[in-house]
């Protein structure tokens, strides 16, 4: 058993590494934005682009993962997903024109497109039930461990550039870390690409693609190595019970079992990208630097901020397949609204320089990485049928990143137009409805097997007189 706990560690350990290279991409932009602002007199809307341009690429890679990911298997995108992070990071270190950074901006918003998808996806399909939320969580927890790395090289190599700037030369070591910090930035993003694309030459493929595939023999092998040969037989026989024999196809999620499911697919991650966090990750320095803070400081305050971003994950590791995701997620959504509302309140009345504001901001990242953050990929990976679920993760995680784009292009503007506060505050009615749609529409879904899942709301669509609470009194 214990071997068989080490070799699921390290598929998890692995795959988490597309989440820690998704978040990395995410927050560098946050330090390099400032600089690149500057060197180029971008405007706001071309602020907005050179952020959003990755995002574009996002929407481009989710769209065709689904599909993808279905017909060719979960390891082949992951393998192309990291390609595409490792030239993105070359590329936009080494491209001396602004056209050929957003280009290479692009490529690898494609890599996070697909592994935001696929990671989660091939993690679920994985692990075992009793503890696969706090697996696929510990994907998020990579992506603000991601974030982080960001937050620490950002501000550790802005402070090596401006203790440099008098001895800087003529090569490429002092053009990248020195005359134009922000490629540097840019650039550490090769390191863990190599590392992922290394360790998924070692990983295994998906033993319910396989499956659904045919591969009966290759998938019962897998599944021996991450239990025992006994439970590999049985969960193989189930598997395949539950496939039909015909290819799942997108018309499916709009019959009456799946159109519950699609909706909290659809609505998870577009109120999670509404929350506001991006604000705070895409454009924390230039808010505290506009505040009176200086950029070094702005960038340190961000290190804490990405420090609790990571910590609270913590609580939805340790809580998802105790609590639930239903608690987690309205507790937390209840959370981020009041301290969204407390932190532009902050910004109104002039508080910027206190305590106060990154206590609320703190408060805020605290609720959300306990849930808002980590459940949408945990409740995305578990609510839709084996036979179509990369396709229907794509579309909910597509959801994400186009919420994801606007929200990019939107934010400078909502600065520029309305001011801090009210932009915060457009965040938090975002928030509060997240929090009664989560109440109303989210059933339980921990501790149940994927195909008890789809068992239930397939039930449920039938069966309209009862009132079914959760998964887990369904199995009962």
């Amino acid at each position: 058993m214990r071997k068989n706990n080490i070799y699921l560690g390290v598929i998890t350990a692995v795959a988490s590494l597309g989440g820690l290279l998704f978040g990395f991409d995410m927050a560098v932009i946050s330090g390099v934005l400032p600089l690149v602002e500057k060197q180029f007199g971008l405007s706001a809307a071309q602020e907005g682009w050179f952020v959003s341009s990755a995002l574009v690429g996002c929407i481009i890679g989710v769209a065709f993962s689904g599909e993808l990911s279905d017909r060719f298997g979960r390891k082949k995108l992951l393998l192309v997903a990291a390609v595409l992070f490792l030239l993105s990071a070359l590329g936009c270190a080494l491209m001396p024109s602004l056209f050929w950074i957003i280009a290479f901006r692009v490529m690898g918003g494609i890599g996070i497109g697909i592994a935001s998808n696929v990671v989660p996806l091939y993690i679920s399909e994985i692990a075992p039930a009793n503890i696969r939320g706090r697996l696929v969580t510990y994907y998020q927890f990579a992506l603000t461990f991601g974030i982080l790395v960001a937050y620490l090289t950002n501000a550790g190599l802005l402070n090596f550039s401006l203790a440099q700037q008098t001895a800087s030369g003529n090569n490429l070591f002092d053009h990248l870390f020195v005359d134009e910090v922000w490629r540097g930035m840019f650039g550490l993003g090769v390191l863990p690409a190599l590392l992922f694309l290394i360790g998924l030459m070692m990983v295994p493929e998906s033993p319910r693609w396989l499956i659904q595939k045919g591969r009966n023999n290759e998938a019962e092998h897998i599944l021996a190595k991450l239990s025992n040969s006994a439970d590999a037989r049985r969960d193989t026989e189930l598997i395949q019970q539950n496939l039909s024999k015909e290819e799942g196809s997108y018309k499916e999620l709009f019959a009456p079992g799946m159109r519950k499911p699609l909706l909290i697919g659809i609505f998870l991650p577009l109120f999670s990208q509404f929350s506001g966090i991006n604000a705070i990750i895409y454009y924390g320095p230039s808010i505290l630097n506009n505040a009176g803070i200086s950029l070094s400081n702005s960038l340190l305050s961000q290190i804490i901020l990405g420090a609790a971003n990571m910590l609270f994950t913590l609580i939805a590791i340790w809580k998802v397949d105790t609590w639930g995701r239903r608690p987690l997620y309205i507790v937390g959504t209840a959370g981020a609204t009041i301290a969204l509302f407390l932190t532009g309140l902050c910004f109104y009345t002039g508080a910027t320089t206190s305590i106060m504001l990154l206590l609320c901001v703190i408060s805020f990242l605290a609720c959300f990485a306990f849930s808002i953050g980590p459940l949408k990929f945990v409740v995305a990976s578990e609510i839709f049928p084996n036979r179509i679920r990369g396709r229907a993760m794509a579309i909910s995680i597509m959801v994400m990143w186009i919420a994801d784009t606007i929200v990019g292009q939107l934010t400078p503007m909502l600065l520029d137009g309305l001011g801090t506060a009210y932009t915060f505050w457009f965040f938090a009615v975002f928030c509060l409805i997240a929090f009664f749609i989560v109440y109303k529409m989210l059933p339980e879904t921990k501790g149940q097997s994927l195909e008890q899942i789809e068992k239930f709301f397939s039930q449920k669509s039938k069966l309209p007189e009862e009132k079914i609470q959760s998964v887990k009194d369904y199995s009962a």
